[in-house]
């Protein structure tokens, strides 16, 4: 009796803690977790990183400039002979300095093709941090609603403790007047036990889906508010509809990585063509044997590879086996999303249905037990009906308070299908 005591002095302060506790609407979740995410963070600097990688490849036809310097030590000054005389050229040790701006007027798309693959990998990283998004605003659903669900199944647990206390009350009374056997108070016992058990378990599965909350709107482990019952309006089942791929970011991505896959072709072909370049350098060499030191030249050229082992043919056979893998998972990844939308519209449909059969089938449990328990103090019913009673009651709430959960949840992931969550 004492432990009840403790247990329903908890659970009283727990619920006057959050009758003062600061009101936590669905929006305000979702939005607290779009600013506190350390997942979206990383996300972000993903985007960022691609967004570099642009400015990376448009150097392509941008001028370098090189600097290179030395200091060289022969064993011998070269030497020019004429006839029995020799000569010395330079002196045996010596600095010297390279100074180069080489600038590449033409490649053929080479550059073009690079950019154009940063700008759509930045476009895929965008499309990314929206998908992962959705997923993290799909999971504050599921634990907002989830301790909705809970905290009510935990008032039917509480009531089915106060039921089954009473029912015991009963039998004990009706045990010391020798009108029913032990087996009956045992029963009731028995029954006490088991719902302060489910008392137990209905509590900690609230606390961690508080748990689950808070982590991800980047709350206190221990931070309790109270949740509005605020419910988002459940879209209509169309089992004819077609989800709109257009909004959903993972599709976008990878669309996205399929347009730079045909970039990337064009990029390795690049390499059959030559490259034309300008280049203007100094070069110094301290030579006290020679007149010009430093000697000034500007270069108009071009450069191209005539032999690579085949190399830049495997490349293009890569790029566009690379390209077909991708094309490939596009097509599975659209029609997972399709999948996903069906199921979706599906177990909103279900729910719906279990939802208003749970509501009448409450009001005749409800309507049972009491039959029962009179039948029961009457001595015309058993103790095994009252405790089947209470069960059945107990069940019917917890299937409805589930299908609440479920539906809202069914419907946040058709939401998350069309990438509109």
């Amino acid at each position: 009796m004492r432990k009840v005591i403790v247990l329903l002095a908890v659970i009283s302060l727990a619920a006057a803690s959050v009758a003062r506790a600061e009101q936590l609407t669905l929006r305000e979740c979702l939005d607290k977790a779009a600013a506190t995410s350390n997942t979206l963070k990383a996300a972000s600097h993903e985007v960022k990183i691609a967004e570099e990688q642009i400015g990376i490849a448009a150097t392509g036809l941008r001028p370098r400039i090189d600097l290179q310097g030395g200091y060289v030590a022969q064993l011998r000054a070269q030497a020019v002979k004429f006839g029995a005389i020799e000569q010395e050229t330079q002196d045996a040790r010596f600095p010297y300095a390279n100074v180069a701006l080489y600038d590449t007027l033409y490649d053929f798309g080479r550059t073009g093709a690079r950019q154009g693959i940063a700008k759509l990998q930045r476009d895929a990283s965008l499309y990314s941090y929206s998908a992962t998004e959705q997923d993290i605003f799909l999971q504050v659903v599921r634990a907002y609603f989830g301790i909705m669900a809970a905290q009510k199944l935990l008032a039917a647990a509480d009531d089915e403790v106060i039921q089954m206390v009473s029912h015991q009350k009963t039998a004990q009374a009706l045990f010391d007047q020798g009108v029913v056997t032990r087996n009956d108070l045992l029963q009731a016992e028995v029954r006490v036990a088991a719902s302060r058990q489910n008392q137990y378990s209905m509590l900690n599965e609230q606390q961690n889906g508080w748990l689950v909350l808070n982590y991800l709107t980047g709350a206190p482990a221990d931070y309790r508010g109270e949740l509005k019952p605020e419910f988002e309006p459940v879209p209509l089942v169309n089992p004819k509809a077609t989800p709109d791929l257009s909004k959903r970011g993972e599709v976008a991505a990878l669309r996205a990585v399929v347009a730079a896959g045909d970039l990337a072709v064009k990029e390795v072909k690049s390499n059959y063509y030559p490259e034309i370049f300008a280049k203007l350098g100094v070069d110094y060499l301290d030579n006290s044997r020679v007149r010009e030191q430093a000697i000034w030249a500007a270069t108009l050229g071009f450069k191209v590879n005539l032999f690579d082992s085949g190399a830049t043919t495997a490349r293009v056979r890569q790029a566009v086996q690379a390209r077909f893998r991708d094309e490939e998972r596009l097509r599975d990844l659209e029609e997972r999303v399709r999948l996903e939308f069906s199921m979706a519209q599906n177990d909103m449909k279900v729910a719906q249905a279990r939802i208003k059969v749970a509501e009448k089938a409450i009001a005749q449990g409800m309507e049972n037990l009491r039959i029962t328990k009179d039948r029961y103090q009457e001595q015309v019913g058993t103790a095994t009906e009252v405790i089947d009673a209470q069960t059945l009651l107990t069940q019917t709430r917890t299937e409805y308070y589930r299908s609440i959960l479920d539906l809202q949840v069914a419907a946040a992931r058709v939401k998350r299908a069309t990438g509109e969550l």
